[in-house]
């Protein structure tokens, strides 16, 4: 059901995104984004249809950061319905990624900014966004509540696209809860509604659904009708999921009823297709079938066999079903910490006012007595002012120290975030660009230097680097070694990071070939380099308690290096995702490599970047 539920998300994600530049190919709504003299909603209007129809299937983190530009712009010009729209755009690029908490988090902030700005149908996109992640959740009663207040709202719209899909999904739900008859209402509701508007995959989800119901329900015949008009539906749109999924419902039903051949044949297809669709839901239901069905032919081998597939499935299931528990406990936990705190604000609050008033009311009595314990001990104040004064200024110094001192090995907010909570709680960035260097020969230049020549040379190179990191506002993360590791876009995030770490880069370039020029001429050793850059989302925090660093994570910080290792002397090494953030940007010329095998990663599209 899972899968099914999802596909519906999409047909709703696409309906509310819907814009004005259906045929408009992508290079001509990036220059109508980067029009300035452009209607602010036609620019909107236009970067969301680039994030939907360039990247929001194909690359969903991408995806993300252009709605993120959608948002920014949005609300720097006051239009609220915008940026409810990029949020739910985002919360359906986090559901198509399977991280269904972050995408509940967002589909709940665009729900009330729709709800503020009074968009219905941007409320209705919310909503169902959010009972869909509940029945993944496998929440179903959530889901209802949800759902439920979808028909209420769609009354007054009279949207039947609406009506049908919703009338589908609360059929799903109800039949996961065992509520055969509320199902069949509802199913047969949105069958006819699809067939009025002559929505086909409407269509076929609702057959399909009906299938189950009357299949549990014994309705045999009924069941056959409908599963086979679904499957003729989906072969006819050339639907594989809902070929896989409706082939194994069908299977199984040829089993209950003693069609074993039948039964195998319907769901061997099922399962082939929902391993090229890595459905492993529909592989489990399929599984089964399988394995009934050859246990009832006698063919024991065959059983076994798929018993043994079945148990893979169900543990799949397990660790997945899991691992959504733990994020909806997470979600929960905070949802929970920030009411807390809430409540906790509000008592401080009070707490003050009726301090407040009570101190009042004490002044009147000790303004008298201070006035005359003041005169006493006038000469005594002014001497131990001085005394604080002094005090003040050392210690003021050591401060200064200190808090260069931590400015050195951590970043202002991250280092913000220590001294007001003693301690950094990890973060997950969407969006980072890391930067790898690596130098040339540093293994033969090491045997020809002596050690202090080898550091001084070094650091000479790595202060560099730290200046132009600070020029670009890039963070430097770390140095191992020879080599050396900065990220742009945290610990804050701002719009030019990716662009500022790959200019960085370039500077870097520059920087070593001029020095190598130079020492060249002095018949001096100099290194040479190569640099990669890899963009993608990262976890970024503390580790250790005496030397602590701030460090980060992820397989983007892994594939950034393969970028610096498998790049060129001298070159700018880029890969996929960082190239199509910026391949329209003016500043830039990218010479194609092609995939270059990179170990451990297999063949990567890469690219080399220089400025143009």
């Amino acid at each position: 059901m899972k899968k099914r539920i999802l596909f519906t998300a999409i047909i709703f994600a696409l309906f509310y995104a819907k814009g004005t530049f259906a045929q408009t190919n992508l290079d001509s709504l990036f220059r109508i984004w980067n029009d300035q003299s452009a209607h602010d909603t036609t620019r909107l209007i236009a970067i969301g249809e680039v994030a939907e129809k360039g990247y929001l299937f194909s690359q969903p983190d991408s995806a993300y950061y252009l709605y993120q530009e959608q948002y920014d712009f949005a609300e720097a010009k006051g239009l609220t319905k915008y940026m409810g729209k990029a949020l739910s755009q985002q919360a359906f690029s986090f559901l198509i990624r399977s991280r269904n908490i972050q995408a509940l988090d967002h589909y709940q902030k665009s729900l009330k900014i729709h709800t503020e700005a009074k968009y219905q149908m941007g409320i209705l996109g919310s909503m169902n966004g959010i009972a869909i992640i509940y029945t993944i959740l496998g929440d179903h009663a959530k889901s209802m509540e949800y759902y439920n207040r979808i028909l209420e709202l769609n009354k007054s719209l009279g949207n039947e696209v609406v009506a049908a899909g919703t009338d589908i999904n609360m059929a799903g739900c109800y039949y996961e809860l065992g509520e055969m008859e509320k199902a069949l209402i509802f199913s047969n509701r949105g069958i006819q509604m699809s067939e009025d508007i002559g929505n086909r995959r409407f269509l076929a989800n609702g057959l399909d659904y009906r299938g189950k119901i009357y299949s549990a329900i014994g309705e045999n015949e009924d069941a056959k009708s409908d599963f086979e008009g679904a499957l003729k539906i989906y072969e006819e749109l050339d639907d594989d999921n809902g070929i896989a999924e409706c082939s194994a419902n069908f299977g199984s039903l040829y089993n209950r009823i003693g069609e074993h051949r039948k039964a195998a044949s319907l769901c061997e297809k099922g399962l082939l297709l929902s391993e090229e669709m890595e459905s492993v839901n529909v592989q489990k239901n399929a599984c089964e079938c399988l394995y009934d069905a050859y246990k009832a032919l006698g063919n024991g081998n065959k059983a076994l066999v798929y018993h043994e597939k079945l148990l893979l499935t169900q543990n799949a299931l397990a660790e997945e079903d899991a691992s959504n528990k733990l994020q909806q406990m997470e979600f929960e936990k905070q949802v929970l910490a920030d009411s807390l705190a809430t409540a906790e604000e509000t008592r401080l609050v009070e707490e003050a006012h009726q301090e407040e008033v009570r101190q009042k009311n004490r002044t009147r009595n000790i303004l008298i007595g201070s006035s005359l314990l003041l005169l006493a001990l006038g000469g005594g104040v002014f001497s131990r002012l001085r005394y604080v004064r002094k005090s003040k200024a050392t210690l003021q110094v050591e401060k200064d120290r200190s808090e260069k001192l931590l400015l050195n090995i951590l970043p202002a907010d991250i280092a913000a975030e220590l001294k007001e909570k003693g301690k950094v709680d990890a973060r997950d960035f969407e969006m980072v660009s890391i930067l790898f260097t690596d130098f040339k020969g540093f293994t033969a230049a090491s045997e020809k230097l002596n050690a202090q020549e080898l550091v001084a040379e070094i650091n000479t190179c790595f202060e560099a680097f730290d200046g132009i990191m600070g020029e670009y506002g890039i963070e430097k993360i770390k140095t191992i070694g020879d080599a050396y590791m900065a990220a742009g876009g945290l610990p804050v995030t701002t719009d030019d990071s990716i662009k500022n770490t790959v200019l960085a880069a370039l500077e870097m370039q520059q920087f070593i070939s001029q020095r190598k020029t130079k020492m060249d001429a002095e018949g001096k050793l100099a290194f040479e380099m190569r640099v990669g850059i890899h963009t993608g989302p990262v976890v970024a925090g503390i580790v250790g308690v005496k030397k602590f660093q701030y460090d980060i994570w992820g397989d983007t910080v892994n594939t950034a290096s393969r970028m610096e290792s498998s790049g060129g002397v001298g070159e700018v090494n880029i890969s996929q995702s960082t190239f199509e953030l910026l391949k329209y940007d003016a500043e830039f010329t990218f010479e194609s490599r092609g995939k270059v095998e990179a170990k451990g990663k297999g063949e990567i599209e890469m690219y080399f970047v220089s400025k143009a």
